[in-house]
């Protein structure tokens, strides 16, 4: 499913300018990926597509610290709430923004989402939101984490 949501970033400019549903699943069909995955990866930017700013209370704290469910944190990796938290804190993302992410991660039901998985996410949710994305915010999101020890 991941590589479906990176082949849409890369493929189109704006997430609501890809097709309607059927004609974007035989177009991702006849681009090699599997139905099961092309339909969790429909219903999952359907998920996406219906959160918006106004679902969130305005009052979301700004100036505390987030803190996590056990549930939520069986599902997001030490690495990739640590992530947020920093993106949060350096003003990257809004706390609603932060929210929306954590709603798509639990929309997934996987345990332990990797850094690199929850970046992909993040760039999803901020893609969905913002009309022009910071081409430095969309290279942070898209190297992978373990890339810096390389180097």
């Amino acid at each position: 499913m991941f590589d479906i949501l990176l082949y849409l970033f890369e493929s189109y400019f704006d997430i609501g300018s890809y097709p309607d549903h059927d004609k974007l699943s035989v177009k991702l069909s006849a681009a090699g990926f599997e139905e099961d995955d092309i339909n969790q990866a429909l219903t999952w930017l359907s998920g996406l597509q219906q959160l918006t700013r106004a679902a969130y209370p305005d009052n979301i704290n700004h100036s505390g610290t987030r803190l996590y469910t056990d549930f939520e944190s069986q599902r997001i990796s030490p690495e990739g709430l640590r992530f947020l938290a920093f993106w949060e804190h350096s003003k990257l993302i809004t706390p609603i923004e932060r929210e929306m992410i954590i709603d798509r991660v639990l929309a997934l039901g996987r345990k332990n989402l990797s850094l690199d998985k929850l970046k992909l996410i993040v760039l999803m949710v901020l893609w969905s939101q913002h009309e022009d994305l910071d081409p430095m915010i969309i290279e942070d999101l898209l190297t992978p984490a373990d890339s810096a020890q390389l180097h």
